[in-house]
């Protein structure tokens, strides 16, 4: 069972990404088991704060290291050997082969969701990985967060339940964008499914499907 573990402000916004679909069906059958840690939980005093101003002035509220440092810590002792990523947007692209990596680790993930003008850069020291899900700004890492559990949980083992499904996905050589695919009716609207996928010669709709694949 894959552990992941989520550091959020937010964690009212995972009750439905992680309750439904492939996530409800990983945790159902054991294949993974999430735990989300309100970073509140873990702030300063009376107000429970987690945000300050940064050194050397400039606008907006940095996520502070007490907090997020105890926070990890918590999720450590859950699971000490997990990767520890950090949702940012200066961080490396997230791809697929990252995901399949990281589904084919048995380690468990903990993923620290990034919010405000950053995150104290010392909380690097216990980062393993940063994390963006391409070349814009969000509010906060909880969007990058489930898009990167989605990812990794739904190649992990009896999760799509089709033993190929995820072998023949968009992206699963690194590149290549799925095939168009087709099902009944085989018309509609004057609109028809090719020839080719109604013949049954496997051979020749391999070789359809290989000359219609995209590259990404």
């Amino acid at each position: 069972m894959k552990l992941i573990q989520i550091v959020t402000l937010f964690p009212e916004m995972f009750d439905g990404a992680l309750g439904s679909s492939m996530m409800w069906k990983a945790q159902n059958i054991g294949a993974a088991k999430f735990e989300v840690i309100d970073l509140r939980g873990f702030g300063l005093g009376v107000r429970r704060r987690v945000d300050d101003t940064p050194y050397g002035g400039g606008d907006g509220m940095l996520l502070m290291i007490e907090p997020l440092m105890n926070a990890v810590e918590f999720a450590k002792k859950r699971d000490e050997s997990a990767v520890v990523m950090l949702t940012s947007a200066r961080g490396e692209i997230w791809r697929q082969e990252m995901a399949r990596a990281a589904a084919d680790d048995e380690r468990g993930l903990i993923i620290i969701c990034g919010h405000y003008e950053g995150v104290d850069e010392r909380i690097l020291s216990v980062v393993d990985q940063e994390i963006s899900l391409g070349k814009f700004v969000m509010t906060g890492g909880e969007i990058p967060a489930m898009a990167i559990v989605d990812s990794v949980v739904r190649l992990l083992p009896d999760v799509l339940g089709g033993e190929k499904s995820a072998e023949i996905e968009s992206f699963s050589d690194g590149e290549t964008l799925e095939f168009p695919q087709y099902t009944r009716p085989a018309e509609f609207r004057g609109m028809n499914v090719p020839e080719v996928l109604l013949n049954g010669n496997h051979a020749e709709i391999a070789k359809w499907r290989a000359e219609n694949s995209r590259k990404g």
